[in-house]
């Protein structure tokens, strides 16, 4: 990868976008580094699986969550949950509605920008990086946990897209609403599981900032070459993650890339990771997930990620109980936005974040006393 420091960040002017559709070749731009195409283990991961409506009135099964859930947090940061209660049909037709939006014309979606912020569509990253680009499109908008407006997210949909896509925007509203309910059961999972109280996260996270994201990783004609994430760790804290039934999702563990299977028997699980915020709070007890993305040479892969922070100027500390031994801390005080200002100006996300961004925290010159 690129030098990852503040001047050779790549901010071009946007171009005309990529029809990977129309790509026979794939462009130098989108080459990874052979360090980061590090071949694939034949193993495949056996993440735990927590089936939330199972541990609600059984003790018996809530135990065995709970140590699941710490056992795959300490080494890897990764479990799946699966009984959720967000309704099938929902998932079903948000990804629908997102098939729809990737097979606009490239022009529309190159508009599709919202105030000419990051929010919108997004062609391989093509705006901030000239190289090691993703073999990928995104669409993305953020979601307020407090919000003056229940139609926030149909507001965004019909800036950006236009009054045709009202009905696209009440499906990612009423989806956002799921996650964020969803998101406080696994808090409270984490939270118990970590030993703290176990509102404790929840209460943490009730004004949370969250971005949600559609990804779609097209055919590739050489996929051996290039990426569609590469290794990195989510800066954020949370990720909730659903994923299609095509492979491409890949956890780096005890030194190898394993494969995390789509899940036939059950469509409707979704992935939990950790993120690095989310490691420092709790003073590097929890890992976050090292994870990238492969992409393939014959079909799409899509997957829908909603990823979750503190509000921004929350400060990022571990609870009492974890520190009640005078252990050492690991991470300075920090707020989310801080750690959003680095990955966005300063640092290219990828598995030296954290260190890098604490790094570069300590050079920071303190706000002035009154």
């Amino acid at each position: 990868m690129e030098s990852n420091t503040t001047s050779s960040l790549a901010f071009p002017t946007p171009s005309n976008g990529f029809d990977f559709s129309a790509m026979h070749k794939v462009p130098q731009q989108f080459v990874w580094p052979s360090k980061d195409l590090e071949e694939t283990s034949s193993e495949e991961l056996n993440p735990p699986v927590v089936d939330l409506k199972a541990i609600k009135d059984d003790e018996v099964a809530m135990a065995d969550a709970i140590k699941l859930v710490r056992e795959a947090c300490m080494k890897h940061g990764f479990f799946i949950v699966t009984n959720h209660g967000v309704d099938h049909d929902l998932i079903i037709a948000v990804h629908d509605a997102y098939d729809s939006i990737f097979k606009l014309p490239l022009d529309k979606k190159l508009s599709a920008k919202y105030n000419h912020t990051k929010w919108g569509y997004s062609c391989a990253q093509a705006e901030r990086y000239s190289t090691n680009l993703p073999w990928k499109e995104v669409f993305s908008f953020p979601y307020h946990y407090i919000h003056e407006s229940d139609s926030q997210v149909v507001d965004f949909f019909r800036s950006t897209l236009g009054d045709g896509f009202e009905h696209t925007g009440s499906m990612n509203q009423r989806y956002c609403e799921a996650m964020k309910e969803l998101s406080m059961s696994i808090f409270g999972l984490l939270a118990i599981s970590l030993g703290v109280d176990g509102s404790y996260f929840q209460r943490f996270f009730e004004d949370a900032e969250a971005m949600m994201r559609c990804n779609r990783y097209p055919p590739c004609k050489n996929p051996s070459i290039t990426l569609g994430v590469g290794p990195h760790y989510d800066p954020n804290s949370l990720t909730i993650l659903h994923q299609d039934q095509v492979p491409g999702l890949e956890l780096y563990v005890d030194d190898k890339w394993l494969v995390v299977p789509p899940r036939p028997e059950t469509p409707d699980a979704f992935v939990v990771n950790i993120g690095d915020t989310l490691k420092a709070m709790t003073n590097g007890i929890y890992k976050s997930a090292r994870h990238r993305v492969r992409v393939n040479e014959k079909v799409d892969r899509k997957s829908i990620a909603f990823f979750i922070n503190p509000r921004a100027d929350e400060k990022v500390i571990p609870p009492k109980n974890l520190l009640e031994n005078e252990e050492q801390r690991n991470y300075p005080d920090f707020t989310w936005a801080q750690m959003f200002q680095f990955t966005q100006q300063v640092y290219r996300a990828d598995s030296d974040t954290l260190p890098m961004f604490v790094s570069w925290l300590l050079t920071q010159q303190p706000p002035p006393s009154n």
